[in-house]
């Protein structure tokens, strides 16, 4: 769960009418008109749907964010003076949300080199604006630059000073919501935004295995998707009542079910919500009713999971030289360190 593949708005706070020209409208329109129905993940993060994804990442069942966080918490400042080689860093986060993790990576920073800024980028200004508080508050010596957009559609990043490198910080497994291509082509995009030297911090969700002591099982990988509490369920429903509020659409979230599968051909988790009913929804500001069978789905989002050597051979084809990986002790998730060549 994180930033999606497709056009990615920021978030629109009224319910006026919208048309077929907008990103929003667009992508309703053709998802929910073809077979399988699909949606773009993007839509789960109006305000309310980016403080669900939060509670997420805070429950027991998502292990990504708690791994991370710990093997941040171990090699932050490693991983920093390597990035850094000698120069000043100027980090940028992409899909930044409350930023949580990442204090602890801005930390390094500041001790590394004293006062740092910090460009947090999401399309969540809510999210943003309580990030940039909350670190301008706990850490005077950051300076705090959010941009609102979509970095899946081209990143303008500002001139480092003379002796500072960029530092890209693309984590907590955002990169697995994207579909193998488009994540090469973001990849690529991303390095063309840089200069020789910058790099990227990748945090990466490793793919479930039985063949050692520790290994992550699908049942634990299903668990972090479809947690006891239902969190995860509402967030995924979440993205109707938003269509609700901004397309003036009539769907019944209780008429769907949060649905989660493990693809292990495509080694990917695979969220759906499904149809409870055969029934109707209405889109009055597309003009359009869009019919359910019982039992049918919706297609949400994608979170691949990567096997051995898949995450160096797609940042080698999106032009990064890979320069140093840290996991935890059971192989569960992997941080990745790249250069742009």
């Amino acid at each position: 769960m994180a930033a999606a593949s497709a056009e990615i708005q920021a978030y629109i706070s009224c319910p006026s009418p919208l048309t077929d020209l907008s990103p929003i409208a667009t992508v309703v329109r053709e998802g929910l008109s073809q077979t399988p129905k699909s949606l773009p993940p993007w839509l789960f993060y109006d305000e309310a749907g980016s403080l669900l994804f939060d509670e997420i990442t805070e429950l027991p069942e998502y292990y990504l964010t708690r791994i991370e966080r710990g093997i941040f918490e171990s090699r932050a400042e490693e991983m920093i003076a390597s990035a850094a080689n000698g120069n000043r860093l100027r980090l940028v986060e992409l899909g930044a949300g409350s930023a949580d993790k990442t204090r602890l990576l801005l930390a390094a920073a500041a001790k590394h080199q004293g006062p740092v800024e910090y460009c947090p980028v999401d399309v969540s200004a809510t999210a943003l604006e309580v990030a940039r508080e909350r670190l301008e508050r706990e850490m005077p010596s950051v300076l705090v630059a959010p941009q609102v957009g979509d970095y899946t559609r081209g990143l303008h990043l500002d001139d480092c000073a003379e002796g500072e490198r960029r530092l890209v910080l693309f984590i907590g497994s955002s990169i697995g919501n994207f579909e193998p291509d488009d994540a090469v082509r973001l990849l690529d995009g991303l390095r063309a935004a840089l200069e020789p030297g910058d790099g990227i911090l990748l945090g990466i969700d490793l793919a479930p295995t039985r063949s050692r002591v520790g290994g992550k099982s699908e049942d634990t990988l299903l668990a972090a998707y479809d947690d006891a509490q239902g969190v995860t369920a509402a967030f995924n429903k979440n993205l109707l009542l938003r269509l609700n509020s901004e397309l003036g659409a009539d769907f019944d979230h209780e008429a769907f079910r949060h649905k989660i599968r493990w693809n292990h051909q495509n080694s990917r988790i695979e969220m759906h919500l499904e149809s409870l009913c055969e029934q109707t929804v209405r889109i009055d500001s597309l003009d359009m009713e869009v019919e359910f069978a019982c039992g049918e789905t919706i297609h949400t989002e994608n979170s691949y999971k990567y096997r051995t050597g898949q995450a160096e051979e797609m940042l080698s084809a999106a032009g990064f030289e890979s320069v140093q990986r840290w996991s935890d002790a059971n192989g569960w998730f992997a941080v990745y360190l790249a250069k742009r060549i």
